[in-house]
């Protein structure tokens, strides 16, 4: 019997960067939420562990044991003695490097399939104490729930706050990818304060994207789309992630069409809603 699973694309509503670690990682603040949208993971039991890899951006990545998903799977299969396989298919429609968690939610989305698929009845919590070693950005997707990050963003609170659900979101990328780690190195080490307590949507608006400077230098066509998004004149605008995805938020669908219809037709674009 086949299971299957959306890996939900990642929104950093705001993402403020503290300090920076000793050993080069950082502090950050950052507001999680999550679309509806986002890859689609489909496994079956086999043998033994076996990814296949499709959609429009499958042929940026390898099945082998560097991707996420498998060491996802070898991870649990070894850590609670599974005896069973598992053929994995990953249908990648979210740009690679974009900003919006795409290998983290593949991981998450692998554990949450997977926990069905072999009957291991893992709690949330559980999964993401598990997975937190492969990546930061895991632990949040495995909930996929609004949430305040701290730390390296996984140590989480979770805000279950009406007001940014069902909010009509456009993700938007220049199909340009950008490296996390260039963008983080480019830092320039200033505090510009911690993200607002309270409700989430004002704590959003009143934010930013502390690193959306550096990723604009290194890709100018960030600048552009948020200009673009911006004129549609949405509830909130701002860059997620490292980039270079952006995004809108609107109140209704028609706005939303409006400013997609502003965009360049050759960047990628996705309608959905936030969860």
């Amino acid at each position: 019997m086949d299971h299957s699973e959306v890996a939900f694309a990642k929104i950093n509503l705001a993402l403020h960067v503290r300090r920076r670690r000793a050993n080069g990682y950082h502090d950050i603040e950052t507001l999680f939420a999550f679309a509806q949208g986002g890859d689609v993971l489909h496994a079956h039991v086999s043998d033994a562990l076996s990814l296949e890899i499709d959609g429009p951006f499958g042929s940026g990545l390898a099945a082998d044991n560097t991707n996420l998903v498998l060491q996802v799977a070898a991870l649990l299969k070894s850590h609670f003695g599974v005896s069973q396989g598992a053929a994995i298919r990953l249908d990648k429609q979210l740009p690679i490097a974009s900003g919006i968690g795409g290998g983290s939610a593949d991981a998450a989305a692998t554990a949450r399939l997977l926990n069905r698929l072999w009957g291991l009845n893992l709690s949330e919590q559980a999964m993401a104490d598990i997975l937190a070693p492969l990546g930061a950005d895991i632990p949040a997707c495995v909930f996929s729930r609004p949430s305040f990050g701290v730390g390296t963003g996984t140590d989480l609170e979770f805000l279950d706050d009406s007001s940014i659900t069902a909010r009509h979101l456009l993700l938007v990328n220049p199909l340009e990818s950008v490296s996390t780690e260039a963008i983080f190195k480019a830092w320039g080490g200033l505090d510009g304060g911690a993200v607002g307590r309270g409700g989430i949507w004002e704590a959003a608006v009143a934010g930013r994207n502390d690193l959306a400077p550096m990723a604009s230098d290194i890709c100018p066509m960030i600048t552009n789309i948020l200009e673009r998004l911006s004129q549609a004149n949405p509830a909130l605008s701002r860059m997620s992630g490292s980039g270079a995805t952006c995004f809108a938020l609107f109140d209704d669908a028609a706005s939303l069409d409006s400013a997609r219809s502003r965009l360049d037709p050759h960047w990628w674009t996705m309608a959905t809603m936030l969860r």
